[in-house]
């Protein structure tokens, strides 16, 4: 079981990375159709409706999500039951708050949205979760061609939805750009909600309700306090700098931060494997499996630094070119999480949600004060560093809560470390050569030999 299962995970989290690269291409190939199709202002209440459903999505959908890998294991046999039971759950949840604002929200609208885009963006919150319930069912079952057919429909739906949108309605492009982008999740989620319980039949079940519940409910803190490290320091670099910083930090985080579609599609490959292995507590092929996961991961993200330079000049105006140094500790701060998301994975699989929720809001408020401290010193490039050290401490906060209060021994933790700082302080030496593209990436091959030699001695 654990070799089929392997081969179904590799399988798999190879066509994840290629399908969130493919993704991501169109999103890139795209901007340039959107941007001469709207005014920045229309662009800017499209993503403020966006950065909403962000924020508010963790609470409607009670982080009940977090709840369906172990959920899994525990309920085997009743697994489309637990989800259609979750599914319903979690929509009354956000019919309740639907209502609730439908009843409270001014003629004017709230949150920077008028009214009627405030209404839609709570409908909208009540189907999603069922989304995200579908890709993690076909993901923990290794059906990951039905899993990247969602993303894909969404995807290329979204695009060509609205661009014909903003075409039909030059008097509202800034709705016409919501409207292209909630039809097709929403028409995907009502697709995904009406499987779920054609297969599950299951709208209430106590067992299932409370189960998920005490697992999910911590993680809200956690979901908010997460958003608030990946964007305070853009906030603050607007209260701090000038908006010209903002768009040099952005566009480098932008570049950064795309090395994420890799870890975390490998990462989803990884989870079901990682919980069926420790189910059956085999400890060895976790061990040695996540090491080579954690040097490729090493690997590749030396590898995206020495490139940022070439990246950044393709991709933007020269104007922009200086935010090729924001580009190293973003991407160190990826790695970052993901060293400390198998860290986490154990505290999940463990039920510790509580664990996961303080040490995020720990990290979170470190980000902060580092924040308030260093940028009005060093400008916007101080928010690339501190968003590297607040992962970096909550990487630190995972390992103490899985290795020391939980008492796991599980990882090779040491050399996690090592390879940790070693890459970081690879990668941070790279901007001292952006300018001679020769000696980063000879800098970036002799790393990665270093780390293959590594890997051959143990």
């Amino acid at each position: 079981m654990s070799s089929e299962s392997g081969k179904k995970a590799v399988k798999s989290g190879f066509w994840y990375v290629i399908s969130n690269v493919l993704i991501r291409a169109v999103g890139i190939l795209t901007a340039p159709i959107y941007t001469r199709l709207l005014t920045t202002a229309e662009t800017g209440y499209a993503n403020n409706f966006n950065n909403n459903v962000s924020l508010l999505s963790v609470i409607a959908g009670l982080c009940l999500i977090y709840s369906v890998g172990r959920a899994k294991l525990d309920f085997a046999e009743e697994f489309d039951k637990y989800l259609s039971s979750i599914q319903t759950l979690s929509g009354i949840f956000g019919i309740l708050m639907m209502a609730a604002v439908f009843i409270v929200c001014p003629a004017e609208g709230m949150l920077k949205l008028e009214r009627t885009a405030v209404l839609i963006l709570f409908a909208y919150l009540a189907v999603y979760p069922s989304i995200d319930y579908m890709q993690y069912k076909y993901r923990f079952e290794y059906r990951y061609k039905e899993n990247i057919a969602i993303s894909v429909i969404i995807t290329l739906a979204t695009v060509i939805l609205t661009v014909a949108l903003i075409f039909a309605m030059p008097y509202d492009k800034r709705f016409a750009k919501i409207l292209g982008t909630v039809i097709p999740s929403a028409a995907v989620a009502l697709w995904c909600y009406t499987k779920i319980i054609v297969r599950g039949k299951c709208f209430f079940n106590k067992k299932f309700w409370a189960y998920a519940l005490k697992i999910s409910l911590p993680m809200i803190p956690h979901g908010l306090a997460m958003l608030l490290l990946a964007r305070i320091d853009t906030y603050m670099i607007a209260e701090i700098c000038n908006f010209s910083d903002v768009g040099l930090y952005t566009s480098g985080y932008t570049i950064g931060s795309l090395l994420m579609f890799v870890t975390n599609a490998v990462g989803n490959a990884w989870l079901p494997w990682f919980n069926e292995r420790l189910y059956e507590n085999d400890h060895k092929a976790i061990r040695e499996k996540n090491l080579y996961m954690m040097l490729a991961g090493s690997a590749i993200t030396l590898a995206f630094i020495a490139a940022a330079p070439e990246a950044v000049k393709i991709l933007y105006a020269p104007a922009y070119h200086a935010a090729m140094y924001v580009v190293p500790p973003v991407a160190l701060g990826t790695l970052c999480q993901y060293f400390y998301t198998n860290y986490v994975n154990v505290e999940l699989f463990y039920k510790k949600t509580t664990l996961i929720a303080i040490n995020s809001c720990i990290a979170a408020v470190a980000d902060i004060a580092l924040n308030a401290y260093f940028i009005p010193r060093y400008g916007y490039i101080a928010a690339a560093y501190t968003t590297l050290a607040g992962y970096f401490i909550l990487m630190v906060l995972h390992f103490i809560s899985t290795r020391i209060i939980l008492g796991i021994k599980l990882y090779r933790d040491f050399l996690y470390f090592l390879i940790l700082i070693v890459t970081s302080a690879v990668g941070i030496g790279c901007l001292y050569f952006y300018d001679n593209w020769l000696i980063r990436y000879a800098a970036v091959l002799y790393s990665s030999e270093f780390w293959h030699i590594v890997k051959m001695m143990l």
